[in-house]
């Protein structure tokens, strides 16, 4: 059995403005670099040594990874990006319509729901499956990470009271060494 730690990037300035950032890309704010730095010293506090660290090639992404696991190297892959919003890239939330979004994005140059959690899920069982990766960590995206445990039949707020994911939120799996990742505890390193 091994373990996968997912993290959600830190606070981004599209965050803050209530933007739409899927493929697009917005820094973190001080906020942000914070909340990467709190999930570090969770990780620190808790003795986890990574034997591989993967991270969504979104720059918001591989900042907050080098603030978690500071000097550790670190792939970027693309399987982790999140979704895609197509025109809807870099637009107010408060267009945005209710959830379930299925296929709504399509029209607009982006993904469907199960396309993107397809592509998410099938990146990450990948990425397990390969030799020697006991304890992993990745990092990603909000929306993929609510994916996640959907793919499986289940939802992070089956394991949390919270009602969204926090940035730099860690959700715990344990993966069967083939086709499984079952969510174990979500955590909010801020908190602790």
């Amino acid at each position: 059995m091994s373990t996968l730690y997912m993290v959600r990037h830190g606070q981004t300035l599209f965050n803050v403005l209530r933007r739409k950032q899927g493929w697009c890309d917005s820094p973190l704010t001080e906020l942000g670099i914070e909340q990467a730095r709190a999930a570090g010293r969770w990780v620190a506090d808790q003795g986890l040594v990574f034997d591989h660290v993967y991270s969504s090639t979104s720059e918001r992404c591989c900042d907050t990874c080098e603030l978690v696991v500071p000097g550790v190297p670190y792939e970027r892959v693309k399987c982790l990006k999140e979704w895609n919003f197509g025109k809807f890239e870099g637009v107010t939330e408060d267009l945005n319509i209710q959830v379930p979004y299925g296929d709504f994005y399509v029209q607009f140059g982006g993904e469907d729901e199960v396309e993107f959690r397809n592509r998410l899920v099938e990146g990450v069982l990948e990425l397990m499956r390969r030799p020697g990766h006991e304890r992993v960590l990745m990092v990603s995206h909000g929306a993929a990470m609510s994916q996640v445990p959907r793919y499986f039949g289940d939802d992070y707020k089956n394991h949390t009271d919270m009602k969204r994911l926090p940035n730099c939120a860690i959700c715990r799996y344990e993966f069967d060494g083939d086709k499984n990742l079952s969510l174990q505890e979500v955590i909010d390193p801020a908190a602790c």
